[in-house]
């Protein structure tokens, strides 16, 4: 089992920054998959971004070129650089581990992203 605490979340004016964090219960070196999603209300969840566990990056459209996805094996930590922010950014983001290739997905308490002015 793996517990993940997320944080970094809050308030942004459009055009601002927001660096989000999340800290897994134990190693990460060898995890598959780690990702972050997002949910607007009204809206699905939907994927914005993740990281293998090699270090290859994959990203949504909508996001390209302004949000970088990290990781940090040291300090068991996936990170979500968010730049250019956008009022359509606003949602609950949530990160997401994927220890091995078919099993569980272990999922993030959510932190809210405000994009407003």
């Amino acid at each position: 089992q793996v517990q993940l605490v997320e944080s970094g979340g809050g308030l942004v004016q459009p055009g601002g920054s927001l660096r989000l964090s999340c800290t897994a219960s134990r190693s990460i070196s060898n995890f598959y998959l780690m990702g972050w999603y997002r949910q607007a209300p009204g809206k699905q969840r939907e994927l914005v971004a993740f990281i293998s566990s090699g270090g290859s990056t994959n990203y949504a459209d909508f996001v390209k070129g302004r949000f970088t996805i990290s990781s940090d094996n040291a300090e068991n930590a996936v990170y979500l650089g968010m730049n250019s922010l956008k009022p359509e950014d606003t949602a609950v983001y949530y990160c997401a581990v994927r220890p091995t290739l078919r099993g569980v997905v272990y999922w993030g308490q959510g932190t809210q992203v405000t994009v407003s002015s």
